[in-house]
């Protein structure tokens, strides 16, 4: 009953995460959820020579203290790049400001995506549950964990100032053996794991530094980066958040690499227990190394991906190869690609040698 309690309790406060808000000035525009009803005209204009689409849409506000209200809202009256096309029955964010005549003016501001990313949700944990059964519900729960401590401790804690790397590794510190024990079980295996984990990501930490030095990075190559010290200049160290980031980042894959590690070495123990401790090293790096292979190969796909518009921008620029990964935003992405990827790299031989000294000695938890 205490652990069905926990659970509860946890969950109702994951859910409520995303209501919590970092502090920052209050809106201008008032917003409000509505839904199109109609599509009343529809047309190709032009503006400034350009041709593009014009729709004149009929709106019912859907949120509380206007629900029901009908506005009528004109896309694509200015110029665009692109103008996103609406019909009916689509769910919308829009706000409203007053012109300079005191009117009320609606614009849209987004489409209204939670429903399906709800959807999405529940068939990741249901199928996280449905297969993994007890292991599934304690890997959500361990998940629910790490939300919790990133909304409530690192992230309110760099919000006021605090070192983002010292808070991070703080945290790391509490999350790995809580999420780790609950996925994985209170046992040598896993304790095997830990160890492997926090060494590696002691390295990859040291390693980050070293490298975001050397290649001086700033740390405001995103926009993100940009509009949160627009918001609160010079609150933020903008290097440590970017090491702090890259902890984080690799801490997620760390978990995978060396669970696996430490369970080939506890398997091959138990097939052969006579086995001298170089064979058993020798034996689980084997299968170590295909670990690194295709992971090295993952990591590369990985963040290709993300960077797709990024890499697009600079695959006709005529630019020597040397001047483009100069750029802040390109050597950005290569240090955290490349640091994450030798941390984890160096994981396999860290855990499969701590693993093997501890079956080898026939420690027990």
């Amino acid at each position: 009953m205490k652990i069905i309690k926990v659970v509860l309790s946890l969950a109702f406060l994951f859910f409520l995460l995303p209501q919590i808000t970092l502090a920052q000035a209050p809106p201008k525009d008032e917003r409000f959820e509505a839904v199109v009803v109609k599509v009343q005209e529809e047309k190709q204009i032009e503006i400034n020579g350009k041709k593009q689409l014009y729709q004149k849409l009929e709106l019912r506000i859907t949120s509380e203290d206007s629900k029901g209200k009908i506005v009528i809202i004109e896309n694509g009256k200015i110029p665009q790049v692109k103008v996103q096309e609406f019909k009916a029955g689509d769910k919308l964010v829009i706000t409203k400001s007053k012109d300079e005549e005191g009117k009320d003016v609606y614009l849209i501001a987004d489409f209204i995506r939670r429903d399906s990313l709800y959807i999405l949700f529940a068939i990741f944990v249901g199928l996280v549950i449905f297969i993994g059964r007890k292991r599934g519900i304690l890997s959500i729960l361990g998940m629910i964990i790490s939300f919790f401590i990133i909304f409530t401790f690192i992230l309110p804690q760099i919000m006021q100032g605090r070192d983002p790397i010292l808070i991070t590794v703080t945290a790391s510190f509490i999350i790995i053996p809580l999420t780790f024990y609950l996925s994985h079980g209170l046992n040598m295996k896993t304790t095997s794991a830990v160890l492997g984990t926090l060494i590696a990501l002691i390295i990859t930490g040291i390693l980050a530094n070293v490298f975001v030095d050397a290649t001086r990075l700033t740390g405001f190559a995103s926009e993100e980066a940009g509009f949160l010290e627009m918001m609160r200049q010079g609150a933020f160290n903008m290097k440590a958040l970017l090491l702090s980031g890259i902890i984080i980042g690799v801490l997620g894959i760390l978990d995978d690499i060396t669970v696996s590690q430490a369970a080939i070495v506890y398997q091959l123990k138990e097939t052969s227990p006579k086995l001298p401790i170089q064979e058993l090293y020798s034996r689980a790096m084997d299968v170590g190394k295909d670990h690194i292979a295709s992971m090295v190969n993952t990591l590369v796909l990985v963040y290709t991906g993300a960077a797709m518009p990024l890499l697009l921008l600079f695959i006709n620029n005529k630019s020597p190869f040397g001047q483009v990964i100069n750029f802040e935003i390109i050597a950005e992405e290569i240090v955290r690609t490349l640091v994450a990827s030798t941390g984890l790299i160096l994981a396999v031989p860290i855990t499969t040698f701590i693993t093997a000294l501890i079956v080898y000695n026939k420690i027990k938890l």
